[in-house]
């Protein structure tokens, strides 16, 4: 990774990306400390540091230290990840909202557009919910309806401020805007996280250093195994036809057709968590009492919170899967280009035999993200009082952080290799 690094800083183009890219997180990482008015930050930390394995502390992580402080990107990327999913969700189920998606360019721009709408539709009721829950608690320094707007506003224009820096890395830097915004939040809470393990050794004393040490070894298993995952593939055997046009002879050569085993990436579990976290998060909102009935059973922290997430994340792997890959697009062009897979027929058998090999590859990486997400507080219900209820929400983080990391190295050596190409005119 550091070669391709240092070798990507090499090449004019992409080291201005990365500059760029850079420039837009230390941006975003500024926007992060800037206080809004208003607001007691000292009374907003008494209040997460009771509430650090529930809805608030999952927040704290996804949304960076923004959001437990309530400076002004305290929404983070939420509001974009949501109107991303209901677009998404809205393409599929109106036929007009379909048909403007494949338009080509100027249909990705009219849907990209809507995306924008409604991510400030979302970030003002958010806002708005986030002022009632700082006024309910006494964490305002002023009454009034003139405080309340500034202090709204100030949220709403914080999210779609963030919504036009994702858009910028996405247009001119590297990686992709949401996943990079994500893997800023999550590795700036590292600090505080290794602060509270030091603390809890302390603290404790010898009895929970056995603690950190397999926290540490598991978090490092999971490294190696998301590494692992991800970077696996099905090949399926293709063999070209072949054929003569003039006096030369094209095509008769075997390749092979990769799918990934995890395509999805990260997606499925951030799609899942934001529908999981929706009652909780109205609840906040409107202040309603989260501990008993039906709150409690989708808490972050419940059995039936945990399964629903779950089962979420399995669906949302086959639907972004659905929406990202074309198996009878990819059959077609293999006939086109006189390619079959052994043993398979062109046309519909082709299409079968994908659907077929994907719907098996979906299922082993959708149990895989679903793993690697809930397993977290399986390990707290079974060691409770081991001081472990820091790995909550942790499994989901680790897979984003290195998930990121792989895409974005991917990503940098793809665009080296195409400028590296050494075509016929060279």
């Amino acid at each position: 990774m550091l070669q391709t690094l240092k070798n990507a800083w090499r090449v004019d183009e992409i080291r201005r990306k990365l500059i760029f890219t850079g420039i837009i997180l230390l941006l975003y990482r500024l926007g992060c400390a800037i206080p809004v008015p208003f607001v007691d930050s000292k009374t907003i930390a008494e209040w997460f540091s009771g509430n650090a394995d529930n809805l608030l502390g999952y927040f704290s992580v996804i949304n960076g230290e923004a959001f437990s402080q309530a400076t002004l990107f305290a929404l983070s990327i939420s509001p974009y990840i949501t109107a991303s999913i209901v677009m998404q969700l809205l393409a599929v189920a109106i036929p007009a909202l379909e048909r403007m998606s494949k338009e080509g360019p100027e249909g990705q721009k009219k849907i990209t557009q809507i995306t924008r709408y409604v991510t400030v539709a979302l970030a003002l009721v958010t806002a708005y919910g986030y002022y009632r829950a700082l006024d309910s608690r006494g964490a305002l320094t002023s009454d009034g309806w003139f405080a309340g707007l500034v202090i709204v506003t100030s949220y709403c224009a914080g999210a779609s401020l963030i919504m036009w820096l994702g858009e910028k890395i996405n247009d001119n830097g590297i990686g992709n805007g949401i996943s990079m915004i994500l893997f800023v939040n999550i590795v700036s809470s590292l600090p505080s996280m290794f602060g509270s393990a030091i603390n809890l050794v302390k603290e404790g004393g010898k009895q929970y250093i056995a603690s950190v040490v397999a926290i540490a070894v598991i978090m490092v298993a999971i490294v190696f195994f998301v590494v692992w995952i991800t970077n696996s593939e099905r090949r399926i055997p293709v063999q070209y036809a072949k054929r003569q046009m003039g006096r030369k002879v094209y095509g008769g050569t075997s390749t092979n057709l990769p799918i990934k085993l995890n395509m999805s990436g990260v997606m499925p579990i951030i799609f899942a968590q934001s529908i999981v976290t929706l009652p909780s998060t109205l609840a906040l909102i409107f202040g309603w009492k989260t501990d008993s009935g039906f709150f409690q059973y989708f808490s972050m922290t419940s059995y039936i919170g945990v399964a629903v997430n779950f089962a979420l994340i399995i669906a949302f792997s086959y639907f972004y899967i659905t929406i990202s890959f074309n198996p009878v697009e990819v059959a077609n062009n293999l006939k086109k280009n006189g390619g079959t897979i052994t043993g398979i027929r062109p046309g519909k058998p082709t299409t079968d035999y994908i659907v077929k090999v994907l719907n098996r590859i979906t299922f082993i990486g959708a149990l895989f993200l679903g793993f690697i997400a809930v397993f977290p507080q399986v390990i707290y219900w079974l060691f409770p009082n081991s001081g472990m209820a820091s790995m909550v929400f942790g499994g989901s983080s680790l897979l984003i952080v290195v998930g990121v990391i792989l895409e974005t190295f991917r990503e940098l050596e793809g665009q080296i290799t195409m400028r590296n190409y050494k075509g016929f005119l060279s």
